[in-house]
């Protein structure tokens, strides 16, 4: 077990965030919500030191969201469990306005995410 939370335990707290989102948010992520166990680091990631927390995917099997419970453990394994699931709020909020942009035809918070990489990238 990473952190001081189970698989099990973790899924459970994102299944209490997503319900406390309306429904009609969620039209057209036709793959849902998928909880992967590892941690992933940023292909931009420079000595593993940016980690992402969630993502958006759109591929050949639909659209879904991803959360990383590895990410999440390894940085906020030690919180509470109503911080933890602020963290996991924010976390599917962020990735859930990356779904409804694209829905729109926008792109305001991707361009911001990529803002947020160049940055980084400039103090490595």
């Amino acid at each position: 077990m990473m952190g001081n939370y189970s698989y099990d335990e973790f899924s459970d707290l994102v299944e209490e965030v997503y319900d406390e989102f309306d429904k009609k948010y969620f039209d057209g992520l036709n793959a849902g919500i998928i909880i992967e166990e590892n941690i992933f680091y940023h292909p931009e990631s420079v000595d593993d030191d940016l980690i992402a927390l969630g993502a958006y995917r759109r591929d050949l099997l639909g659209n879904s969201i991803v959360i990383y419970y590895g990410s999440f453990m390894k940085m906020f394994g030690y919180l509470e469990k109503e911080d933890l699931k602020e963290k996991i709020k924010s976390t599917l909020g962020h990735e859930l306005t990356h779904h409804l942009e694209f829905s729109a035809g926008e792109n305001g918070l991707e361009v911001e995410d990529l803002e947020f990489i160049n940055k980084y990238k400039e103090t490595k």
